[in-house]
């Protein structure tokens, strides 16, 4: 007798998620790293091209992922509660989408089994952005890119 295929744990609610799968959600693309202006009568945010110091611009991870709220202050430790109302977080985000009930992008490591595809597809912050220690003024380094 044949059973149902079980579908990926990835496709679980986030709130089923054990830490490790938590974890293996991000897709590695380092948007989220990308400082913002907001528009302080509007509220609207503007993607920049500069990229937190600690952000591997080339993989899209963190350098000192556990270490980097004692480097970068306002760090925002994602968790399943918070995905859903981040604003800022990209709209390919894994846990934004997740969190919203929606599948993971058929560019997504999970699905390809390869880290490179988030880069392939044009997802990532790789070859396009610049750290915020060469960077200067935010203002000049201003996006037309999707947050």
């Amino acid at each position: 007798m044949n059973t149902p295929a079980q579908p990926p744990w990835w496709d679980k609610p986030l709130s089923e998620l054990d830490r490790g799968q938590w974890e293996a959600l991000c897709d590695g693309c380092g948007r989220c790293c990308l400082h913002k202006l907001e528009d302080d009568e509007t509220g609207e945010l503007f993607s920049t091209n500069v990229a937190c110091k600690l952000l591997d611009r080339r993989s899209g991870l963190c350098s000192d992922y556990k270490h980097r709220a004692r480097h970068v202050s306002d760090c925002v430790q994602l968790s399943p509660d918070k995905a859903e109302e981040l604003e800022w977080l990209p709209s390919t985000c894994a846990y934004r989408l997740r969190a919203a009930g929606e599948p993971l992008p058929d560019w997504h490591y999970l699905k390809t089994g390869s880290r490179e595809t988030v880069h392939e597809a044009g997802m990532s912050t790789r070859g396009w952005t610049i750290s915020e220690v060469d960077a200067g003024e935010l203002e000049f380094h201003l996006v037309d890119r999707d947050l």
